[in-house]
């Protein structure tokens, strides 16, 4: 007796089985890829663009010619982010990685990476700033830039005397004094430059240096800018004269060189010794500038007006009294005497 046949159940082949499990494959792996790829970008950005961990305003020094990475050290350091790997991916995919500018720059509070990024790119690194206050000499303007705590770098050679604009200038950490001076220098150059074409016609003064010095006796005669102009006008009719100038300031620059104040009166036998810088005794200009003369002066000697005064005296005002004649400047003098001698009788 024959046995029955066994019934035989029919299997796929295997290559039939891995090409469907291959096309599901590939089918689900991509969009669950993309699933994850998008849920990384989505919080990526989420973080990129949220608060950042700073809770106060925190400054950031970058220096020039730092990389991205370097940047993203410093930040990390300074706790103004949290996430480097996010920061770094977000200045690259945002094309500002290589646009990153170094500076010094004030981060607010909770500021996310989004806005570092911008700050960054922008480049508006802090301002600082330095007064060289009109009438100071080049050694005193010297020994201001030299206290200056964010300025970087030696002082260079001491600059000539009259050639620095006095003023307020700004300037970003990693700025040297050299580089500073150099910005003071130019600054009265084309100062100068602009001035000088659009002089008074007939000033005794014939170039630009001659009428430096006589801005910086200016200078020194009044602290009242309203006042220049007259005082440039009795200096400039002196000179027409010619008349001599017999200006204190310039005496005592003699004596101190450009050091500082004298810290005491001028004595007769400074007045009737004969120097360079003794406008009692010699004609016309001293040698060279007795400070930094500012725009006002500057401007009152190349279009002063038109006055005939030849003298002026303290008022007892903080001002001058001016005159055309002796016998009026004498009046002057010897009404400011009086106020004079009354100031000391109250101070006793």
């Amino acid at each position: 007796m024959t046995e029955p046949a066994e019934e035989k159940t029919e299997e796929a082949p295997r290559p039939r089985r891995l090409l469907r499990a291959l096309l599901v494959a590939s089918i689900i792996l991509p969009s669950l890829l993309a699933i994850v790829a998008g849920s990384v970008f989505l919080y990526g950005k989420s973080r990129f663009t949220g608060q950042g961990p700073t809770t106060e305003k925190t400054v950031v020094w970058l220096q020039p010619g730092i990389a991205l990475n370097a940047i993203t050290d410093k930040l990390e350091n300074a706790s103004v982010i949290d996430a480097p790997l996010i920061f770094r991916w977000g200045a690259r995919l945002s094309g500002a990685a290589n646009s990153l500018k170094a500076g010094e720059y004030e981060f607010p509070a909770h500021v996310s990476m989004a806005e570092i990024v911008r700050i960054l790119r922008a480049g508006k690194s802090i301002m600082h700033q330095i007064t060289i206050p009109e009438g100071l000499t080049t050694q005193e303007a010297m020994a201001v830039i030299k206290a200056d705590p964010i300025l970087i770098g030696d002082l260079p050679p001491l600059p000539p005397e009259g050639a620095l604009l006095p003023e307020t200038y700004n300037f970003t950490r990693g700025t040297t004094r050299t580089q500073i001076i150099a910005r003071m220098e130019r600054a009265q150059k084309k100062f100068m430059e602009k001035l000088w074409p659009e002089r008074a016609e007939n000033l005794p003064v014939k170039t630009p240096e001659q009428a430096i010095i006589l801005a910086s006796i200016v200078e020194k005669e009044t602290g009242l800018k309203t006042e220049r102009p007259k005082v440039a006008a009795v200096f400039i009719n002196r000179l027409r004269k010619p008349m001599r100038l017999q200006s204190d300031p310039t005496i005592v620059y003699g004596i101190t060189k450009g050091a500082g104040p004298l810290g005491r009166p001028i004595r007769r036998s400074e007045i009737e010794k004969v120097t360079p810088y003794n406008t009692y005794q010699i004609d016309g200009l001293p040698p060279t500038p007795i400070c930094n003369p500012g725009k006002a002066s500057i401007e009152a000697v190349l279009n002063p007006p038109d006055t005939k005064d030849l003298y002026f005296v303290a008022d007892g005002s903080g001002g001058h009294a001016f005159s055309s004649t002796l016998a009026g400047h004498q009046r002057n003098v010897e009404n400011w005497r009086k106020i004079d001698r009354e100031k000391e009788k109250s101070a006793k």
